[in-house]
């Protein structure tokens, strides 16, 4: 990426000139010639601005949309994705600025025509311009740092990796009390060398790191793969867009690509390519809205029949395991008994805890309709592994090596193991199926596990119709 004062130059610049020309665009003969043809829009075209206007109109445009990109001007690493949508949530937000300094203020007013032609424009261009100037420039090496708690381990990388490294990130503690830190030279600012790499701080500052260095590419050295670190390192790659590194011993716990040999190997951290992910996002967003406003009535008689049924609450929470070990509330219709949980995996139906109409919903699934919710603000997908109660993940976790591999993936409602009738009885036959989904994950994959989770529902609403 770009040095701090050359990226805000180039932000700020592009936004603007590129503004500029979206504005010098839309009020053309061109475009106008293409409205006046609209029947729809045709007579938004009379009031294009000349002159003066013009140039009232394009100062004024570009002076608010460079402003409400302000957010964006700070250098960092972001994923493409989040640059993507933060553009587009900027534009948005000066578009919709623009309009009320119409609406409330008479002596400016933005044609209409200006607004509508801008807009796709700068929804398009101004997000691949950010992406653009994110890019590292031609020449400019790899930064590299190794985060980690296994002094050992960090001198061996940082010996035998052939990327330049800027520093590694280790608790002072661990440094202390190790065998290989008794040799090595304190440095000025408070830190340790290891190999003749410094000590750029603990595993706190991860993030602070990767933004002020500018990292591209961490390497982890951790004792153990099953601590919150190791997962907490890799939530900060995902959420920087920084490739993570792992020596191959460690490889059976995280996502990498099957073909890479060598010592270190790449972690997927980001499994999806971008036009599924978009696609997916967009997929679950329509089908949360279009399950919230169909199943509006359904919810309503549940919710009566459950207070009837029983008294107790409507809705039962939990909280659920995500991406790299974060966690969320899940919400369903309450079909238990209250304070009837459980953490060890059993079959609820045979211990009595299940209510009459709990009973039905389960049948029905019904009881899952207010995870819709949860798949509209994005903490779930409609497809991916199931979401485990954080309680009982710990139990699974020690039954299946491999269980964390599901963590790469988002949770879902319904999924290939769900699809197939596996439980979390059976966490061997339930991790087997969802890191099949993991392997073969696709927007097109999701749209047909969709499909058959829809006919299942309605064989199993048909059966206990006719019970």
């Amino acid at each position: 990426m770009l040095s701090g004062w050359q990226y805000r130059l180039r932000s700020v610049g592009g936004v603007a000139v590129i503004t500029a020309l979206a504005v010098i665009a839309a009020n053309s003969s061109v475009v106008h010639a293409l409205f006046t043809r609209l029947p729809v829009v045709g007579r938004l075209a009379a009031d294009a601005p000349m002159g003066a206007e013009l140039v009232f109109e394009l100062v004024t445009t570009v002076l608010i949309v460079t402003a409400a990109f302000l957010p964006l001007y700070k250098p960092r690493p972001r994923r493409i994705l989040d640059t993507i949508a933060l553009t587009q949530k900027r534009v948005l937000v000066a578009m919709l600025t623009l309009a009320a300094i119409g609406y409330f203020d008479y002596t400016y007013r933005l044609p209409r025509t200006t607004l509508i032609a801008i807009t796709p424009l700068l929804l398009v261009v101004l997000p691949a311009w950010f992406v653009w100037i994110r890019r590292r420039p031609d020449g400019d090496s790899q930064r590299a740092i190794i985060v980690g708690d296994d002094p050992d381990a960090i001198e061996t990388l940082a010996a035998d990796i052939d990327i330049p490294l800027l520093g590694y990130l280790c608790p002072t503690s661990v440094i202390t009390a190790g065998t290989s830190a008794k040799q090595t030279p304190a440095i000025a600012d408070g830190g340790l060398q290891l190999s003749g790499v410094d000590r750029i701080g603990g595993l706190s500052r991860i993030e602070d790191v990767l933004v002020e260095y500018d990292v591209d590419t961490v390497v982890l050295a951790f004792n153990h793969t099953d601590r919150a670190e190791f997962f907490g390192a890799l939530d900060a790659c995902y959420e920087h867009g920084v490739d993570a590194l792992v020596h191959r011993d460690q490889a059976d716990r995280v996502l990498t690509a099957d073909s890479e040999v060598g010592a270190l190997v790449s972690v997927d951290v980001e499994p999806w390519d971008i036009q599924d992910h978009m696609l997916k996002r967009g997929f679950d967003v329509v089908f949360a809205v279009a399950g919230l406003v169909l199943l509006s009535p359904v919810i309503c008689v549940i919710a009566v029949v459950i207070k009837m049924n029983d008294g107790g609450p409507i809705l039962y929470s939990q909280d659920r395991t995500a991406v790299f070990g974060e966690t969320f509330e899940v919400f369903k219709f309450r079909s238990m008994k209250p304070e009837s949980e459980s953490v060890e995996p059993i079959d609820d139906d045979e211990n009595g805890r299940i209510t009459r109409v709990g009973r039905v919903l389960r049948q029905t699934h019904l009881d899952e309709i207010p995870q819709l919710w949860s798949i509209l603000v994005g903490d779930m997908s409609v497809v991916g592994p199931r979401a485990v109660w954080t309680e009982e993940e710990s139990l699974l976790e020690a039954q299946e090596q491999s269980w964390r591999k599901r963590w790469f993936v988002k949770p879902g409602l319904t999924g290939l193991a769900q699809v197939n009738g596996a439980k979390s009885t059976d966490p061997e036959e339930k991790l087997r199926y969802d890191l099949q989904y993991v392997k073969q994950q696709s927007f097109t994959y999701d749209l047909k596990l969709v499909v058959r989770q829809i006919w299942k529902v309605g064989l199993d609403v048909m059966s206990t119709i006719r019970r």
